[in-house]
């Protein structure tokens, strides 16, 4: 028994586990335990490189530190989502060609860890080149990364279909979730305590450290044991997107799933506004953010796990219950910041509610995770995810309207709208098909 399958024994009931695959062939089933424990050791060590290059908390702060312009802070998120989304249309009818597509996962690895450690890099070298300069390079290698991370989005649903039966593909997602929020939330308190000083060299120097997680996890991944996938049927380019497009009429669950993945992206893009609440102005500090790390941080820990096994058995529930805990903190945060303004000053209301939005969040990611591989089958698995994420990406384009809403109308106003989404979430969320009962 390997050690990996040893992890495995440590982690599944064995009870549970002793049952013929419901959804992979012999070979497949077999190498199951080995490979339950590939994916689990690899998503932790990238959920860690996460945690330690936060993108929208870890390299804002880095960039502002260093003295980046304001224009390249507004576009690390944008940038960063839509790019790990948009290309996967076209990106899923390449891999398909792919009868062995473990590769992808690990190239992607490999992309994003080098340049998260070229972040790094550049916050320790930041004094030799311009404010504008340090601008462009940061928004190009996080331009660089969100390939990478689309390489993996697509290919490591694929892979985890191919290589993990259903009934414990949303657990592989949970327990990487917990180790990684674990880790993140010592940093967090580190952090908020002083125990780590918040220095440019330091910070620069965990990012880095966060590249290595990534580069560490391509090389794990690449002992996972792959049985070749189906090749037939691919089609490129622009008739790809034109097929894969022609699911969006065909397929009415897909649909309604792609809708309730677009009304939950208010759990998605609402902390940013929970900060801007919290009155936190401090230019080069993370100030206020350290309680809203540690909220953040602790929601993961505590939930991911719990959903991903809860996904297991119905990803449409899950999906339900992360709808209502969003719609609740928003609506909370949206009546506060309406009414009673002055209630904000409370230092721990905020943090509360982001703890219970950033809950509702991890409900969100892992649920439509398990739901569409659960959905599709092993042949079109890839093509699902490519569109629906493709979809979910250019919508994610639009997303800078809110700032403009809260700009005229003000934060409260922006947060009733997420609040509104989130509800109409729970109602499109409803219609799924309980795909784990099929």
């Amino acid at each position: 028994m390997t050690g990996f399958a040893r992890l495995h024994a440590l982690l599944v009931d064995d009870d549970e586990s002793a049952q013929v695959c419901r959804d992979l062939p012999e070979s497949a089933c077999r190498a199951q335990p080995h490979n339950y424990g590939v994916h689990v050791v690899s998503l932790s060590l990238a959920r860690v490189g996460e945690g330690l290059a936060d993108t929208k908390l870890v390299l804002a702060w880095l960039l502002d530190a260093i003295g980046a312009p304001t224009w390249a802070l507004g576009l690390l998120v944008p940038v960063r989502e839509s790019l790990a989304m948009l290309p996967q249309l076209v990106i899923s009818a390449r891999i398909r060609r792919l009868a062995m597509r473990k590769t992808v996962y690990v190239f992607g690895c490999v992309v994003q860890g080098a340049t998260v450690v070229g972040f790094g890099l550049m916050g320790w070298f930041a004094q030799m080149f311009s404010c504008a300069l340090v601008g462009i390079i940061a928004v190009a290698l996080i331009a660089i990364f969100a390939l990478g991370r689309s390489l993996c989005s697509i290919s490591h649903k694929d892979l985890l279909g191919k290589t993990v039966d259903m009934g414990w593909r949303g657990s592989v997602s949970g327990t990487a979730g917990t180790i990684a929020a674990l880790a993140t939330l010592l940093l967090a308190i580190a952090y908020s305590v002083g125990w780590i000083p918040l220095t440019v060299p330091i910070v620069a120097g965990m990012v880095a450290l966060g590249g290595a997680c990534w580069l560490l996890a391509a090389f794990v991944f690449g002992l996972l044991r792959e049985e070749p996938g189906a090749t037939t049927g691919d089609i490129d380019g622009l008739a790809a997107v034109i097929a894969q497009l022609g699911l969006l009429r065909s397929d009415a669950q897909l649909r309604r799933l792609i809708v309730a993945r677009t009304l939950l992206l208010s759990s998605a893009l609402a902390p940013p506004f929970y900060i801007a609440l919290s009155g936190d102005r401090a230019a080069s500090g993370l100030g206020t953010l350290g309680p809203f790390m540690v909220a953040a941080a602790a929601a993961s820990l505590t939930s991911t796990y719990v959903w991903g096994r809860f996904s297991d058995k119905s990803s449409r529930l899950v999906l339900m219950l992360a709808a209502t805990l969003a719609t609740l903190a928003n609506a909370v945060a949206a009546f506060v910041a309406l009414t009673m303004p002055t209630v904000l000053e409370e230092a721990s209301l905020l943090p509360v509610l982001l703890f219970v939005l950033m809950i509702a969040h991890q409900g969100v990611r892992l649920g439509r995770s398990v739901h569409v591989v659960d959905m599709a089958d092993r042949d079109n698995r890839a093509t699902y995810t490519a569109l629906s994420n493709s979809v979910v990406g250019l919508i994610l384009l639009a997303g800078g309207v809110f700032g403009v809403i809260a700009q005229w109308l003000g934060i409260g106003a922006v947060l009733a709208v997420f609040t509104s989404m989130a509800a109409l979430a729970i109602l499109v969320a409803a219609g799924l098909d309980d795909v784990q009962a099929v």
